[in-house]
């Protein structure tokens, strides 16, 4: 357990393991965790379930600021509700995969899940050890002054594999191509409003890609008990994350 309470950023593209990795560090240091990633989600699923049109820039930006979101950080089992329904499991389905990267670029409802998600953070901080926290952006935009930020990579080859072994229990020729456009071309879209494949300054970076998952795991939480907390790094408040 931190002596004191800590923020741990870490950003990463698609299938670079950071979920996974970011859920067992925050279980091993006894911390919450947050996915930033399931509230761009959540927001899709009910914006589709409205029927509004996810390229209607202002409607979904509203929707935002007022959807009924209910996001819980125990590591051991996250929770998304919105308006009471259990959408965990739907949000990670493909028809709010292909979609929510519509979301992720509406610069208004990253600002807005900036300040839900920072709030989150110091709810965390105020009522234990810390946080975890993991998407797109963290160490630069939503926790630039976090204690130990950390962005985890992993060859496309290798994300693209663990990925279709996610979504189809194979990584053989048709479950990859099936998984190509989903992983390749959200990250592509991303990539237009966040930078997560080359670490900013003092974020420290993690290849995965030749990894076991407890390796993984292990290079964390041997860079978070080796070096001294990161100085905080100051940019514009400019965006969110997914």
């Amino acid at each position: 357990m931190p002596e004191n309470p800590i923020t741990i950023a870490i950003d990463g593209p698609s299938g670079s393991g950071k979920s996974s990795v970011s859920k067992q560090v925050a279980r091993r240091l006894g911390l919450s965790y947050l996915d930033t990633g399931a509230m761009y989600r959540a927001l899709t699923w009910w914006c589709l379930q409205q029927g509004i049109d996810l390229t209607d820039s202002q409607e979904v930006a509203e929707q935002a600021r007022t959807f009924p979101l209910e996001i819980g950080t125990d590591p051991d089992a996250p929770t998304v509700h919105v308006g009471g329904t259990d959408v965990a499991a739907a949000i990670r389905e493909t028809a709010v995969s292909e979609q929510v990267s519509h979301i992720a670029t509406n610069l208004e409802v990253r600002a807005t899940m900036r300040d839900q998600q920072r709030q989150l953070i110091a709810d965390a901080r105020h009522a234990g050890s810390g946080i975890v926290v993991e998407g797109r952006d963290i160490t630069t935009v939503i926790a630039p002054d976090a204690e130990h930020r950390f962005l985890i990579t992993a060859s496309e080859e290798a994300r693209l594999a663990r990925r279709a072994r996610e979504l189809f229990s194979s990584d053989d020729v048709q479950a990859i191509e099936a998984t190509h456009d989903q992983i390749v071309r959200r990250d592509a879209a991303d990539s237009t409003v966040s930078a997560f494949f080359e670490p900013a300054p003092g974020v420290v970076g993690i290849d995965t890609s030749d990894l076991t998952f407890e390796q993984s795991v292990a290079a964390v939480l041997d860079a978070v008990h080796a070096a001294p907390a990161h100085p905080p790094v100051h940019t514009p408040d400019d965006g969110g994350t997914r």
